[in-house]
């Protein structure tokens, strides 16, 4: 969430970044900055009657030292009378504190500079291209039609056990699943990030550090009785590792990476577009993290686009990059990357990352900090990005190698396979 000394002393600024979202948070601002002025107030009338507490405290043990009862027992009672406002103030001072984070949470992250203005998906900038798109025969098939022909997943028998959007993956597609999630956590490891196996199941503190909630309590499954929510992404754990951390600067930069089984409830979501695998409730994800000094960020930034980017090479898919526009953008982000694969079978380009720059965003939520020697402790920024997805990489791996003789696996998964073609 934003920080109420940043509105403060940055309001024109932050109102012009948040204003390219559609955002108007002037009501917003004037609320907070008001209540935090009342805040202050408080906070200095608090103050003194603790000092004046302090000094009675004082004045009283010297009283009866001297003898000088009935003047101690006056004082006390005036010391009665100071707790009582202290107690009055403490609560109005805590009252105020959660309807400034009522609003704070309310408004979005600020989008840097760099993100261009627009309303959808049609308004992304396309910064990068790569590969060629496949070339394939009149008749090739989409992907839920080849996990079919060649016994790969079963959608059907999903949701027999399940509901629709959980498919259960059977035999070479069980076996490519495994073989993705083993290769994607192997370049991981090679590039420095440190992998974990993180719990599943979240607390409302970990979906409200990392900004789920509440901006996306609808998305996610919620277990009301144990309250508790199933993950979304394991950016949700391993982000709030450093939940109310102050770091050492020395321990920066951190990289993690897990894979976890991610759940969205994903709302309203109808049609071809969504067929297959394209949408799921329940998937398979790498994620990598990285919490950051935030002079690097922004160049870290560009460092895990081009890491994915690389995960897209070796498996042969031809993606495209696109800077996401203002109104396609997440509410925690900065500024987002996504990474698009062709599909050749539905021909058409399927989002199969997200790589994110949240700023401080996510740190002033986790309250995490870092310190420099003898400087005042700063808020780190936090990165993530999938790294990569499953059900769209396996749709358009199916897609694309489509063959008269079956599957062809790309030559850089056959070692995590074991086979090199599905038939």
């Amino acid at each position: 969430m934003l920080n109420v000394n940043d509105i403060r002393e940055n309001t024109k600024k932050l109102l012009e970044r948040l204003e390219i979202r559609n955002f108007d948070a002037h009501n917003y601002f004037n609320e907070i900055l008001a209540l935090d002025s009342q805040r202050k107030e408080t906070q200095t009338e608090l103050d003194a009657i603790l000092s004046n507490l302090n000094q009675l405290a004082k004045e009283i043990g010297e009283l009866y030292k001297t003898g000088e009862k009935e003047q101690a027992e006056n004082k006390k009672a005036e010391t009665a009378t100071q707790k009582e406002t202290s107690k009055t103030l403490t609560d109005k001072l805590h009252k105020t504190e959660e309807s400034i984070k009522a609003l704070l949470v309310l408004i979005p992250n600020a989008p840097d500079e760099s993100v261009p203005k627009g309303n959808a998906a049609k308004d992304n900038e396309i910064v990068k291209e790569s590969g060629n798109l496949p070339n394939l025969e009149e008749n090739a098939l989409p992907h839920w039609e080849l996990a079919d022909k060649y016994k790969l997943i079963d959608f059907e028998l999903g949701a027999k056990i399940t509901g629709s959007g959980f498919p259960v993956y059977r035999g070479k597609g069980a076996r490519l699943q495994r073989a993705l999630i083993s290769f994607f956590l192997d370049k991981a490891l090679e590039a420095g990030y440190t992998e974990y196996q993180p719990p599943v199941l979240i607390n409302p503190e970990s979906g409200y550090g990392t900004g789920q909630l509440p901006d996306k309590d609808a998305q996610m499954y919620h277990l009301e009785l144990d309250k508790m929510y199933l993950s979304p992404t394991a950016e949700v754990q391993l982000t709030n590792l450093y939940r109310d951390d102050l770091l050492k600067i020395e321990e920066l930069p951190i990289k993690m990476v897990a894979y976890a089984q991610c759940f969205r409830r994903e709302a309203g979501s109808y049609g071809k577009d969504v067929k297959g695998l394209n949408r799921l409730h329940q998937f398979d994800k790498v994620e990598i993290v990285q919490i950051q000094h935030p002079d690097n960020s922004y160049s870290v930034l560009e460092e895990m686009t081009n890491y994915v980017a690389g995960l897209l090479d070796l498996l042969e898919l031809p993606y495209r990059v696109a800077k996401l526009c203002s109104g396609d953008m997440g509410f925690t982000s900065a500024l987002t990357y996504d990474m698009e694969v062709y599909s050749g079978g539905q021909q058409r380009w399927l989002e199969v990352s997200s790589i994110s720059n949240f700023e401080s965003f996510q740190a002033n939520r986790l309250n995490l900090r870092f310190k420099e020697g003898d400087k005042k402790a700063t808020m780190v920024h936090t990165l993530n990005g999938s790294a990569l997805a499953l059900p769209r990489i396996v749709a358009a791996l199916l897609e694309n190698n489509q063959t008269k003789d079956g599957i062809k696996i790309p030559a850089a998964l056959v070692d995590y396979t074991g086979f090199n073609i599905i038939d």
